[in-house]
């Protein structure tokens, strides 16, 4: 077996994550704030990222639609028209970080924030440090990416013209998911299967998402599935 030399040896003592972990298990817990520590050491080395959730269909290349300005771009459950504007939900599931010292040390308040919110995931930090004083004194631009173009079953978008990546958020349960994305892919190669007949008749999402979507949560919610 050979490494390649760009692998990083992710340890994670004591916790096995082959397997599904459950939302919100202790073991989901921990692959959650495992990742954002693994990332804080990518920006360290000086490498930008796309990270991407595993229940993200990509239908289109993303690069071309991030801001150049910007260091730290994030999708969103629900977006209120305003890339700037705090008070959008952010989903971790998806995002576009560039490596800076701003970066990384925002990273790093975001890991060691955890203590001060046992119990939540790092997307609920998240929206809870979004509006510390710290983000601010950093001068950290985020950046929220509009569900137009990064969509997902929370905010389903239906310009299929324009939509880059579905995510599976808002949903519960890997088999759940897996059904839906099924039927994204599905719409999806009959849209580009087609361009006479999306001309006169435009295609939608039809009945998506079916099995997924707004499981019981109100839109000030910030909580990723």
């Amino acid at each position: 077996m050979e490494v390649h030399s760009y692998c990083y040896a992710l340890r994670t003592n004591g916790v096995n994550f082959t397997g599904e972990a459950h939302y919100m298990s202790s073991k989901y817990l921990k692959m959650m704030w495992a990742r954002i520590d693994f990332l804080r050491h990518v920006l360290e080395k000086g490498y930008n990222f796309v990270f991407t959730d595993a229940d993200i269909m990509w239908l289109r290349n993303p690069f071309s639609h991030f801001h150049t300005d910007s260091e730290f771009q994030i999708a969103c459950d629900h977006f209120n028209s305003n890339l700037s504007d705090l008070k959008n939900i952010p989903n971790g599931g998806f995002n576009y970080v560039k490596s800076s010292r701003r970066t990384v040390q925002f990273y790093k308040f975001w890991y060691t924030s955890k203590e001060l919110y046992p119990g939540n995931h790092d997307q609920d930090v998240l929206n809870r440090i979004k509006f510390h004083p710290f983000i601010a004194e950093l001068g950290l631009q985020i950046t929220f990416l509009p569900t137009t173009f990064y969509s997902g079953f929370c905010e389903l978008s239906d310009d299929l013209d324009h939509v880059i990546t579905v995510h599976a958020n808002c949903c519960i349960g890997l088999e759940n998911k897996i059904h839906d994305l099924r039927l994204v892919l599905d719409v999806w190669r009959e849209y580009i299967s087609d361009v006479k007949r999306r001309v006169s008749r435009p295609l939608s999402w039809g009945l998506l998402p079916q099995l997924c979507g707004n499981v019981g949560r109100k839109i000030s919610a910030a909580t990723r599935v």
